[in-house]
């Protein structure tokens, strides 16, 4: 199977999440093309799937993830194709939050027309180390409001590698038997 990935990353983790995601396709003997958003963006033309990964920044997705999606969305709901949405939010246990998330992820697919296959909401991580003073500040609160930690001497990351393993696995599995 030829796999398109594409990311849009504010702070790195949506990259990290996406190399992931391509090595556990890779084991799966998948050809894989990984491709971030903000730069040359591949036509989905040409590839059997494609996994598009973003991260949320102040209640929005990248905007160049959502030109893209909006752009190829009839190619992209004619295969298989899967939503990786990242944020602090996924890590929470608070149900108001994940209603905002879901409806931050519905207005997105909505906007862009796009009607993925799968999608799956992802953990990220908080990089306290790398935030400026109001940044680190500002994540802290978010944090606090999340129940994540707040303690900014160190990163934080949420990822649940093996919950994205079992979700690509599946994702191409699906794709096998199509």
């Amino acid at each position: 199977m030829k796999l398109l990935i594409l990311y849009g990353t504010t702070e790195g983790q949506t990259r990290k999440i996406a190399h992931f995601v391509e090595d556990v396709a890779q084991e799966r003997e998948c050809i894989v093309t990984l491709c971030d958003s903000a730069n040359e963006l591949f036509n989905p033309d040409g590839f059997d799937a494609v996994i598009i990964a973003s991260s949320i920044h102040m209640g929005k997705y990248h905007a160049a993830v959502a030109e893209y999606a909006k752009k190829y969305s009839i190619q992209l709901n004619k295969m298989p194709s899967a939503f990786l949405s990242v944020s602090l939010t996924a890590a929470s246990d608070d149900k108001e939050s994940w209603e905002e998330l879901y409806e931050i992820t519905n207005h997105f697919l909505k906007y862009c027309e796009w009607k993925p296959t799968q999608t799956l909401q992802v953990a990220g991580a908080l990089k306290y180390m790398e935030y400026d003073f109001l940044k680190k500040m500002i994540m802290r609160l978010i944090a606090k409001k999340s129940g994540a930690s707040t303690d900014t001497k160190h990163d934080h990351e949420y990822t649940q590698w093996d919950e994205i393993k079992a979700f690509v696995n599946e994702f191409t599995e699906l794709k096998k038997l199509a």
